[in-house]
């Protein structure tokens, strides 16, 4: 295996980061979107048909995941993770280009929808190479950190994100954040996608030569135990999407500032940065199980009431507190789950089948979290209602985590 470089390493991780980026800004922005490209006369429905064009881009995720992803297993995860980077950046550039509704009509909507089914496309296949990659580059007793990385760029991609919300909120007025901000916004992420990409081209390849792997016919307790892993991730993906999107659920029912709202999603984004790799490191040194269970039960406990305290109080100070706690309980316990996963692959099927497990999981339930958030505090008018469906998916989380089979090599002796 190649010796990679705490530079080379960084590159993964950079370009990993500005996918996502890429990907989240769009929901950061929805409300704004929503006026330039689905004007109606009732504001909540401009946002669920902007958040419903927000979980369009998580359809073509799996099918991302299974084509750039089993490129990642026959020619190598070099090339995937190069594919899928220049095919976000193509289509966040045509985003930001796309014109507004007022100028050429339903087209608009309608390249909206396109670029963000190409996006879904490329995020889908990044995801299983790039983490195949981590895992394979790492010696055994620091897998959990190295996969951490991953979500740790992830979260530093939603701090970014969340400060060019704040700064673009704070310099311009209301109409100038809707009318072009939000396209500022996109075009910062687009402007690095040529240094990165010339980044990865000087990585070394980690899939060894010759290595191939055919899935056997799974038995009944394997299709039960991948049943489990895809409710474990659903419970980590509603929760992550529940917490990104705080700033819709601080301006839409909160009655809280743009700026203020945007302030919880650096808050939630620096939770992930710090204790992503805290989390990491634990399990490799404690186990998988114990770090995930325990953070995802707290989180499970403290949900409700931090959702509580926030539409009572209704105060920027508040809000902020309980994001970080959410945010750092959900940080701490999604490495050691994808370190799970990773371990208990065949290296010739780890890329695929990590892209296509954990973009079904995304496109499921990560792709419709808004907008189901959104619509059942409109149906119930219970402020409360994206608190009872987080704790609901963590719940049932927690009770698949517990049959799970423990894979960290500390424990395992592997």
């Amino acid at each position: 295996m190649p010796k990679v470089s705490r530079t080379q390493l960084a590159a993964v991780v950079a370009g990993n980061a500005l996918e996502f980026y890429d990907f989240l800004i769009f929901g950061f922005f929805a409300v704004q979107i929503g006026a330039v490209f689905f004007p109606a006369k009732d504001e909540t429905n401009s946002l669920l048909l902007t958040l419903g064009t927000f979980g369009v881009g998580f359809l073509t995720r799996p099918l991302g995941g299974a084509v750039i992803g089993r490129v990642g297993d026959r020619i190598g995860r070099k090339p995937a993770m190069l594919f899928s980077f220049g095919l976000m950046g193509a289509s966040i550039v045509g985003l930001a280009l796309t014109p507004s509704y007022a100028a050429i009509g339903v087209a608009a909507p309608i390249l909206v929808l396109l670029f963000r089914l190409v996006q879904g496309f490329a995020l889908g296949g990044e995801v299983g190479p790039t983490t195949a990659f981590l895992v394979e580059a790492a010696s055994a007793e620091k897998r959990g950190l190295y996969v951490s990385l991953q979500f740790a760029t992830q979260q530093a991609a939603t701090l970014c994100a969340g400060i060019v919300g704040v700064v673009l909120a704070k310099l311009l007025t209301p109409e100038h954040l809707t009318q072009w901000g939000w396209r500022i916004a996109m075009l910062l992420g687009a402007s690095v996608v040529p240094l990165a990409l010339a980044i990865r081209r000087h990585l070394p390849e980690t899939l060894e030569a010759g290595v191939r792997h055919r899935l056997p016919q799974p038995t009944w307790r394997q299709i039960g135990l991948a049943t489990m892993t895809l409710l474990v991730l659903a419970s980590a993906t509603i929760t992550t999407y529940v917490l990104i999107n705080i700033n819709l659920f601080a301006t839409h029912t909160l009655g809280l500032t743009s700026a203020q709202a945007f302030g919880a999603v650096v808050i939630g984004g620096s939770m992930g940065v710090i204790f992503n790799p805290i989390g990491g490191w634990l399990s490799d040194r404690l186990g998988r199980k114990p770090i995930m269970i325990g953070a995802y039960s707290l989180l499970c406990l403290v949900g409700l009431p931090c959702f509580m305290v926030m539409t009572e109080l209704r105060t920027p100070g508040v809000l902020y507190a309980t994001v970080a706690l959410m945010a750092a309980l959900l940080a701490l316990g999604l490495p050691a789950i994808m370190a799970q996963i990773a371990e208990g692959l065949p290296p010739g099927v780890r890329s695929g089948s990590i892209g296509i497990i954990y973009a079904v999981a995304i496109a499921l339930f990560g792709g419709t979290a808004s907008l189901i958030a959104t619509w059942l505090t409109s149906v119930t008018g219970s402020p409360l209602a994206p608190a009872w469906y987080m704790c609901g998916a963590l719940a049932v989380g927690v009770l698949c985590m517990l049959p799970m089979r423990e894979t960290a090599p500390i424990k395992t002796g592997l």
